[in-house]
């Protein structure tokens, strides 16, 4: 008698996954609402700076911001979402673009530092003939050097004050519109020391470029960075000039 062996087929269990679990209509409108407020919040924390900022800007230089015309801007310039790196200076004057390339590769690099002691900005690095704003503060090339007739003219990065760290250079410029009529600002280039106030601050458009003009009837400094804070719609410029210690 012969017998024959078959292989009995082991067929895997399924784990039970357990019940469903279910939201009652109470727990979904809690969630809802909790992300509505999260929602709510975020934007705020964004609107909130810049409306703050334009209340400061009017009360403290006694003059109401008359609307500026954004022709020539498209909507993504406002939070910086167009695609283009205002990490480089050459993007920040529309009608300047290849002049600042031109003008900075052929500038022999020199660098400096700033201080600002109101906003805790100590020996911040300026440079001369770059255009990377991730690595320092930059001089406009062609612009007068420290201490000479005319006006260095610096530009720094910003972004919504809440973020401000005056050790980053992404950040640096963010609270640069606190700054008041007699603030110092202090210069060491080639080792001396140089001493501005700040008289006046303005806006302009990113197609502004009267800015940059030299006045060589004095000793100045101009500091320019976007505005309102966490925006690229226009340009804040600091006016300062040079006294003795």
């Amino acid at each position: 008698m012969g017998y024959i062996y078959v292989k009995k087929e082991i067929i895997p269990q399924k784990s039970n996954p357990g019940p469903a679990v279910t939201l009652s209509p109470v727990h979904k409108k809690i969630v809802a609402s909790s992300l509505l407020v999260v929602g709510v919040a975020f934007f705020l924390s964004a609107v909130l700076p810049i409306l703050q900022y334009q209340i400061e800007y009017s009360i403290k230089f006694n003059q109401v911001l008359s609307p500026l015309s954004l022709s020539g801007m498209n909507s993504g310039s406002i939070l910086g979402d167009s695609g283009t790196d205002f990490t480089q200076l050459q993007n920040w004057f529309v009608n300047d673009q290849s002049n600042l390339q031109n003008s900075a590769t052929q500038n022999q690099k020199t660098q400096y530092t700033i201080s600002i002691p109101k906003l805790k900005i100590d020996q911040a690095v300026v440079e001369v003939g770059s255009l990377d704003l991730k690595k320092s503060l930059i001089q406009y090339p062609q612009t007068a050097l420290p201490g000479q007739f005319g006006s260095p003219v610096v530009f720094g990065h910003s972004v919504l004050p809440q973020f401000f760290n005056p050790k980053s250079y992404l950040t640096i410029f963010s609270t640069l519109y606190k700054l008041k009529q007699s603030d110092q600002i202090l210069i060491n280039f080639d080792n001396i020391e140089y001493k501005y106030l700040v008289e006046e601050m303005y806006e302009v458009l990113p197609t502004d470029l009267s800015v940059l003009e030299q006045r060589f009837d004095g000793r100045y400094l101009t500091l320019i960075t976007c505005t309102p804070p966490g925006t690229y719609l226009r340009r804040l410029v600091i006016k300062a000039r040079i006294v003795d210690f």
